[in-house]
């Protein structure tokens, strides 16, 4: 019965390898002395990767996926660790009956199986060599420089349903999509992403994603403040354009001389500085006036030239 399930690697924007690719290549490079926590990556590579065959005669084979190289990988770096031997062919079969047999009661198999047996994952170091076996069987995760997004790419709902039991464990909240025929996994919040590489043992890919992840909250607060900045001063310069317009018509249709000696003296300072700050208006003044003294001035004559424009 086949097994598989189907990876997703995302490539990343300016690598040879995706940001998916490196935390796997991290993951396989783990050492994991306990053996029965190796037994329970074994399990979620095998069940959820792998593909156990029987032919005709009720021989079975156990097959790894060829296509997944890191996969392939890990599997032999486990079975060399658990077993002292290497049980697999060139195109990474284990065909000798007795060898399939024995790996099998290994990891507790049963035919036609698609779930790791719950007794080899009890304990919480084996939840995250479970974990650690399934993203490498058929986990991805996005580059995060586009977004935060890392799923699993189940066979079926009760697959997915035992991988998000296990993430529950630690606290680990993930959703699940049907896409085309796959139960997917998945995990969209950057700070669940961040514990979850901490609890497979993806620890510099962890370290990388928070670099990227505070370099991007300074990026946009960043972004957030020359915007409030530009937007204050169109505002300001905006303002200020009708205020000239507005002493220009005064100037124009009523003449200065009719002012009062307070509007007079703003309205020939802003003609003046078109560009200064309010504070910097009534600093000009003589006696000098505050911010808000030379705003309500300043709306004063701009009432003035609507009466104006209204006559």
């Amino acid at each position: 019965m086949d097994l598989r399930c189907v990876i997703g690697i995302q490539s990343e924007v300016g690598g040879s390898m995706s940001f998916s690719g490196d935390v796997k290549d991290e993951l396989v490079r783990l050492e994991n002395d306990a053996r029965h926590c190796q037994i329970a990556e074994l399990a979620a590579v095998l069940v959820y990767a792998g593909t156990v065959k029987t032919d005709v005669l009720g021989v079975q084979c156990i097959e790894l996926p060829s296509d997944s190289p890191l996969v392939v990988r890990r599997g032999h770096m486990l079975f060399d660790r658990l077993f002292g031997e290497q049980f697999f062919t060139e195109k990474h079969l284990i065909q000798d009956e007795i060898c399939v047999r024995k790996v099998l009661q290994t990891i507790k198999y049963s035919s036609g199986e698609l779930l790791v047996n719950p007794l080899l994952i009890k304990s919480f170091c084996c939840k995250r060599a479970f974990l650690r076996g399934t993203f490498l069987a058929v986990g991805s995760m996005s580059n995060p420089e586009k977004g935060y997004h890392l799923e699993y790419v189940c066979a079926d709902a009760q697959q997915a349903a035992q991988i998000m039991d296990t993430l529950l464990a630690y606290g680990i909240r993930a959703k699940t999509v049907v896409r085309k025929k796959y139960q997917v996994v998945y995990i969209k919040e950057s700070e669940e992403i961040v514990e979850l590489l901490n609890v497979i043992g993806a620890h510099v890919s962890l370290m990388k994603l928070e670099n990227l992840r505070i370099f991007k909250d300074m990026r946009n607060s960043i972004n957030r403040k020359v915007n409030c900045e530009t937007a204050n001063i169109s505002k300001t310069v905006h303002a200020a354009t009708k205020q000239i317009a507005d002493i220009q018509y005064i100037k124009e249709h009523y003449g200065f001389d009719n002012l009062k000696e307070n509007l007079r003296q703003v309205a020939e300072l802003r003609l003046e500085y078109p560009d200064a700050a309010l504070k910097e208006l009534g600093e000009y003044l003589s006696p000098p006036v505050g911010k808000s003294g030379v705003n309500h001035r300043l709306r004063k004559l701009s009432e003035l030239a609507e009466k104006l424009r209204g006559d």
